[in-house]
């Protein structure tokens, strides 16, 4: 958290939406005279969406606590600032996984739309995997937005359990039908796609690892979506 928030301690107006952190997080936001909101959680799409909607500007830039802008992103937002020429931009963002910082595969570039004129765009709904909708064209920048990922993967493995559990209730709520050819082929066609056309092998076993958890998260969101199906049809 403190180092997200001194990557971007120059912006008019720091707003934190808290739904109830039992750590450091309140003492840091006071650290650094950060406006905090509790709000309890919502999704990650609906929070997201509130937080924006409590910045006394229109020009938002969202981050978690896990992430911070580089150096270079620093500058390339300062200087972009003086004279827009679109009204939403995205980043690459780098991702931290095992102590090493993917360069390749899945884990980069990780495009991320994350600042953004709030009059032309928005949190999508989604409870998991959210996203920004910008009603007018995105621009992209060239620096880095850095991410921390420093649990350890059992504790890695249990929040992918979550997420494919709501990634699953979604795609229910929707109506998607998947059968077995879904569930073989979409993890297969996952590795191929990041691991050996994106070069993720270039990364060494965090690139592996990763690659690996991914193409599970593939399976088991299909496989659980399945479940849902049959518990529907038999309830």
């Amino acid at each position: 958290m403190e180092q997200t928030l001194q990557s971007v301690s120059w912006a008019n107006e720091l707003v934190i939406v808290d739904s109830g952190s039992t750590d450091q997080t309140l003492a840091i936001a006071s650290a650094y005279h950060a406006k905090v909101i509790h709000q309890d959680w919502l999704g990650f799409g609906p929070q997201k969406q509130f937080a924006v909607q409590q910045a006394s500007h229109d020009w938002v830039l969202c981050l978690d606590a896990d992430e911070w802008l580089s150096t270079e992103l620093q500058l390339e937002i300062k200087e972009l600032l003086n004279n827009p020429q679109a009204e939403a931009y995205r980043f690459p963002r780098c991702n931290r996984f095992m102590g090493r910082f993917l360069k390749h595969g899945e884990g980069y570039p990780d495009w991320s739309l994350r600042l953004f004129d709030r009059r032309h765009a928005r949190w999508s709904d989604d409870l998991v995997h959210e996203y920004v909708i910008s009603d007018l064209p995105v621009e992209n920048l060239k620096h880095d937005l850095m991410h921390e990922s420093g649990e350890d993967i059992a504790l890695y493995l249990s929040k992918q359990n979550r997420y494919t559990t709501l990634q699953a209730e979604t795609l229910h709520r929707r109506g998607k039908r998947v059968g077995w050819p879904k569930l073989l082929f979409s993890p297969l066609l996952r590795f191929f796609k990041f691991y050996v056309l994106r070069r993720g092998f270039l990364d060494g076993v965090p690139g592996l690892v990763h690659i690996s958890i991914g193409c599970f998260n593939s399976y088991i969101k299909y496989a659980k979506l399945i479940e849902l199906r049959r518990l529907e049809k038999h309830s």
